[in-house]
């Protein structure tokens, strides 16, 4: 399953290549509160079909509405803005006043969509450089600190690669964690050694290997867009992964299990020379609480935590797992009121 923005991509690709017209909106610039972020896009084909989003709806409803009757008019791209006056904002359901600019750039052979989905397909980050004067494509590799940005006369956008996901085990809860982060448009490798557990396994687009955790690990060359998350709940598989992904770039390493055996996690680690600073960037019991119990919740818990931790979400705004209300804390409440009560 690919993300909103890669499908705007290769659905725009396909109506290319089938003699059709059609334009890509991008956003470039938001002004108060706003239903889709910067660097957002829709693509609008020539008889009024679309993919993507760059608002609630009513701007896309304007946007198709003015094809339609229209067609595809623009020979360059033009940067168009949306609610600058209350009256806009409320007519478009831009919530708060919000105020929303669009680049909207005519696509053809020209644009090379096509290069830019090949080059994203090798895992490169791609700066794209659209000339607002005369509608001339670059594409050339981005510097990981690249922005999307309006300058010099030219609309920057930066695209890929894909955020990668391994997952060590491949059980019932690494199904479901494969299952939303694939629709969150990571690339998710499933890691397990053990056949009896990848028998079975059919999971489209999720690649399965069964080589060694800490050997996949390695051999990845994790950077700040790969995170790992360790749920075989065997030490011996766990701990390889762990002992190696800690020591690299990747933005979330986590790990299922109680805190007693986090604990006893950490200081196995330990005998492997991590220090307290990488052992303190273990995520251990994964995710962020949210009550889970069955597989599918405690999914979406762990990618929750993992998407904070992405967005810079400060700490101190999430309630991870490991500070989970206790049973014990709860059982001494009930007891209390109880006494209470009888009194």
């Amino acid at each position: 399953m690919d993300s909103i923005d890669l499908d705007v991509l290769k659905t725009c690709d396909a109506w290319l290549a089938a003699g059709r017209r059609c334009q890509l909106v991008t956003v470039i610039k938001t002004w108060g509160s706003s239903p889709r972020p910067i660097g957002a896009t829709l693509g609008i084909c020539e008889d009024g079909s679309v993919v993507g989003s760059v608002s609630g709806g009513c701007i896309e409803d304007d946007l198709i509405d003015k094809v339609r009757s229209n067609g595809i008019e623009l020979a360059r791209p033009e940067i168009v803005s949306y609610g600058i006056s209350a009256d806009e904002a409320h007519r478009f359901g831009l919530p708060c006043g919000g105020t929303i600019e669009l680049a909207i750039e005519p696509l053809g052979p020209e644009s090379r969509i096509g290069e830019l989905l090949a080059r994203l397909l090798d895992g490169e980050l791609v700066e794209r450089r659209v000339d607002l004067a005369s509608g001339a494509v670059s594409l050339a590799r981005a510097q990981a600190s690249a922005i999307q940005r309006v300058e010099d006369g030219a609309l920057f956008t930066l695209h890929g690669p894909r955020w990668r996901l391994f997952i060590i085990g491949a059980g019932p809860l690494s199904r479901f964690l494969a299952q939303v982060a694939s629709g969150m448009d990571y690339r998710v490798v499933v890691c397990d050694p053990r056949e009896e557990y990848r028998s079975g396994w059919n999971l489209p687009g999720v690649e399965l290997v069964h080589a060694m955790p800490d050997d996949l690990v390695i051999e990845a060359r994790l950077d700040a867009r790969s995170a790992v998350v360790a749920l075989t709940h065997d030490p011996k598989l766990d701990d390889l992964a762990l002992m190696e992904a800690l020591k690299s770039d990747a933005f979330y390493v986590g790990a299922i299990g109680s805190r007693l055996n986090n604990e006893k996690r950490r200081e196995r680690l330990k005998l492997f020379d991590l220090d307290d600073v990488q052992l303190a960037r273990l995520h251990g019991p994964v995710g962020i609480y949210i009550g889970s119990k069955t597989p599918s919740e405690i999914a979406i818990s762990i990618m929750a935590e993992m998407t904070a931790v992405k967005n810079g979400v400060p700490s101190h705004m999430l309630v991870p797992h490991a500070a989970a209300p206790q049973p014990a804390t709860t059982v001494a409440c009930v007891v209390e009121r109880s006494a209470w009560s009888a009194a």
